[in-house]
């Protein structure tokens, strides 16, 4: 299983990244030891704010790139309503969000 995540930043600025172990991931981020990204080192990262599970890495590194490319309006849209429509050429049948509970039991 590998997981897409997108972090907000004390910054205000949302980070998408994709992990296999997503608590040792998360873990990383939020020490800002030296294998987090230098995105949220230098901005830190203070709250998970979603997170999808994909049956192999190529499945989330497309959508992770899909994230990537959108405006943070709709970013935030989709983390406040998971309207996969947003991710345009995506097949929502590949992910599945996690909820709140399924995230903490992780990490």
């Amino acid at each position: 299983m590998y997981y897409t995540y997108i972090l907000r930043c004390g910054d205000g600025s949302l980070y998408t990244g994709i992990a296999k172990d997503i608590g040792k991931r998360m873990s990383e981020h939020f020490s800002r030891s030296g294998q987090c990204a230098k995105y949220t080192r230098s901005r830190r990262a203070v709250k998970l704010e979603a997170v999808w599970e994909s049956a192999d890495r190529s499945a989330a590194s497309r959508l992770e790139y899909r994230i990537k490319q959108l405006k943070k309006t709709v970013k935030q849209r989709l983390i406040d309503s998971n309207e996969m429509d947003v991710l345009k050429d995506t097949d929502a049948a590949f992910y599945r969000r996690l909820t709140d509970e399924e995230i903490g039991e992780l990490y």
